[in-house]
């Protein structure tokens, strides 16, 4: 082999790095040729980690601070520096091979280096390794990293107070961080630095945002009225010619709106805002694509917003752009949610997307190789799917979307089946023709197995999915999600640990029971397991969402046959459960326990009069009768009609 093919080798290369730090000129050579080769390759970069290359550089740059050569020395210290920055670049792998090998600590060193060039190389492979999660985070609730901070923010040098900001978005985490670094100045300082240069105008905009996030007294102190000088600087900003301090700007001011809606309550202001961030959807660069996660946290959950960018054209303009592809993954995510957010509340823009003939788009994202993608496109499709007049029409549950979406159901992404599940769930409910397309596709079955997952989000969303379809489907249709679900899974669905669960498992169980005196035998079935387990819940259970959906199972069972009135019967009075409920506070309770009632004491059932008697000996009727003039109309209402029919068997009086 020529011997220049052999100085190229890997191998080689990390050998000429091992040598002893004395041969400076060797080493020098082989960090430089080293960093050439793996800027901006990750396989490259992945190939020297494994070959041990990121611990031979950071003993070299260990050596070569305490060199007596002070020019030798330097040479060393920037080169080794820089290909620690190029290892931690943008890869996660890097950036761990870099803290393992113990690299911060003597990078940390050349902060306060005599030379300017080394000082900064330090700083920007800092910055690299603090814009992964991985970095180590600071506790600012110790005064010496708070110190150490300011110390940073408050130098000449462009990089290392860029450092410190990137500290500050990677570490500040809770309100009390927020208030420690706000009330030592920290705030003041990047206000002031926002005047700056380019690079510390970004790091600025980034830190402030971290600080004031979701902490309205951090806002309230320096972004108020009184300290109007901080929100002037960042909405002037939002003119900048740069499109990315322009960004930035905005969001920082919709941090601020989102932690303190009592500010930037100016229409003119949130329409400039939506202007600038739908503009911003043109840059071709990285600004681009975070323009519509921008614009999604500025709309999200709040109608007057949608309803301004819906004004300004935001779901035509979005369209356009997702139609424009081939896109970048992060690019066509944003969008996707972008336009989740304005769908979710506003009937015009699901209508305006269903018009432009972009469904298939999103569709299509469905089996996109990323799963940040597939599990937006979920999330849009749950949002555009919240339309009750395509809903009603059947327009979605065609083979192209339901077929899809079942396949997500495998996905080895939670969030992607969180999100595939929560699309499934608009799309199944209140359907009588078609349901049974799903049901065809084996979307029951995935969404039984999804109910037994150990994941409480995946577990409560894949029943909720199951209750929205068992929602006036047919008797058949009925039994065979009961056989695919059984009476024992349901049982230990009702008795969930968690309160969500038990909530949407008991909805399911009041869909099933829905319906004609067969659908009510369901409760019955192994020995009445499933309404034993209800009748526990109604005595043990303390959140109302729980107890209500409960008691209008039982309210149901009770409109069945005399076996199924007599077994409701048996749970409501055990341990005077039904009185507990007919007095509590909240009245969607006191309705479903009067309901219950109702139908328990219809006149037309053989039954009847003896129940009458047992619901008086309980002091169950003097309860009704202390409720005729309940504050909630519905349970007012209710509580007449109970005594009403109690009262054509008698007063009760001998």
């Amino acid at each position: 082999m020529p011997a220049s093919a052999s100085a190229h080798r890997p191998e080689d290369l990390i050998s000429r790095l091992s040598v002893s730090a004395a041969d400076g000129g060797a080493n020098l050579k082989a960090l430089r040729e080293l960093k050439n080769q793996i800027i901006g390759n990750r396989t490259k970069k992945l190939s020297y980690i494994k070959l041990g290359a990121v611990p031979s550089i950071v003993s070299i740059l260990a050596s070569a601070s305490a060199s007596a050569d002070v020019e030798a020395a330097d040479a060393l210290l920037l080169q080794s520096a820089a290909a620690i920055g190029s290892f931690a670049c943008g890869f996660d792998a890097g950036v761990k091979a870099v803290i393992d090998a113990g690299a911060v600590p003597h990078l940390l060193s050349l902060i306060s280096h005599p030379n300017d060039k080394v000082v900064d190389a330090g700083s920007r492979s800092l910055k690299m390794i603090y814009q992964s999660k991985l970095a180590p985070k600071y506790d600012f609730l110790q005064e010496k990293n708070v110190t150490f901070l300011l110390s940073l923010l408050n130098t000449e040098n462009e990089n290392v107070t860029g450092l410190g900001a990137s500290i500050i978005t990677h570490s500040c985490e809770t309100c009390i961080e927020q208030k420690a670094l706000s009330d030592a100045g920290v705030l003041k300082r990047l206000i002031c630095l926002l005047g700056g240069s380019l690079c510390q105008r970004y790091a600025s905009l980034e830190s402030l945002a971290t600080i004031i996030k979701g902490n309205p007294e951090v806002v309230s102190k320096y972004l108020g009225p009184e300290s109007g000088k901080a929100l002037t600087a960042v909405t002037e900003l939002t003119n900048d010619r740069c499109p990315r301090t322009r960004l930035l700007a905005c969001m920082c001011m919709i941090v601020m709106r989102n932690t303190s809606p009592c500010y930037l309550q100016d229409v003119g202001t949130k329409t400039k805002l939506v202007l600038i961030l739908l503009e911003l959807l043109d840059d071709p660069s990285q600004v681009g694509d975070e323009a519509a996660f921008a614009l999604s946290s500025l709309i999200a959950e709040n109608e007057e917003l949608q309803k301004l960018a819906f004004e300004a054209n935001a779901v035509d303009k979005l369209c356009n752009h997702l139609r424009k592809g081939p896109l970048q993954a992060k690019r066509i995510q944003g969008i996707l949610l972008a336009l989740a957010d304005l769908c979710s509340k506003l009937e015009s823009c699901r209508s305006r997307l269903l018009s432009l003939q972009v469904l298939n788009m999103v569709t299509d994202a469905l089996s996109h190789d990323s799963a940040n993608v597939r599990a937006a496109a979920c999330i849009c499709l749950k949002s555009v799917t919240r339309s009750v007049k395509n809903l009603s029409a059947g327009s979605f549950m065609k083979e192209v979307i339901v077929i899809p979406l079942v396949q997500l159901l495998h996905d080895t992404s939670t969030s992607v089946q969180v999100a595939a599940i929560g699309a499934i769930s608009n799309i199944v409910v209140d359907f009588t023709t078609h349901k049974s397309l799903f049901i065809q596709c084996g979307g029951v079955k995935q969404l039984v197995q999804l109910s037994k997952s150990m994941e409480s989000t995946v577990r409560v969303n894949a029943v909720w999915a199951l209750r929205n379809l068992t929602f006036l489907i047919d008797n058949r249709c009925k039994r065979g999600i009961f056989l695919e679900l059984t009476a024992s899974a349901l049982t230990s669905l009702i008795s969930d640990p968690e309160p969500s669960v038990q909530k949407q498992a008991l909805a399911l169980v009041r869909n099933l029971v829905d319906g004609c005196i067969d659908s009510v035998d369901y409760v019955m079935s192994e020995d009445g397991h499933i309404l034993h387990a209800i009748g526990w819940q109604l005595q043990t259970a303390s959140k109302p969402e729980v107890l209500i959906q409960g008691m209008y199972v039982l309210s149901n069972v009770a409109s069945g046959n005399e076996f199924h009135k007599e077994a409701v019967m048996h749970q409501i009075l055990l341990q005077s459960v039904i009185i507990k409920h007919l007095q509590n506070n909240d009245s969607r309770l006191r309705t479903a326990a009067v309901w219950a009632l109702v139908n328990l004491t219809f006149p037309g059932s053989p039954g009847s009069h003896g129940r009458v008697i047992k619901l008086r000996n309980a002091g169950i009727t003097s309860q009704l009768k202390n409720m005729v003039n309940d504050p909630c109309l519905d349970v007012k209402l209710r509580v007449r009609a109970a005594l009403g029919q109690i009262m054509t068997f008698g007063d009760g009086s001998t």
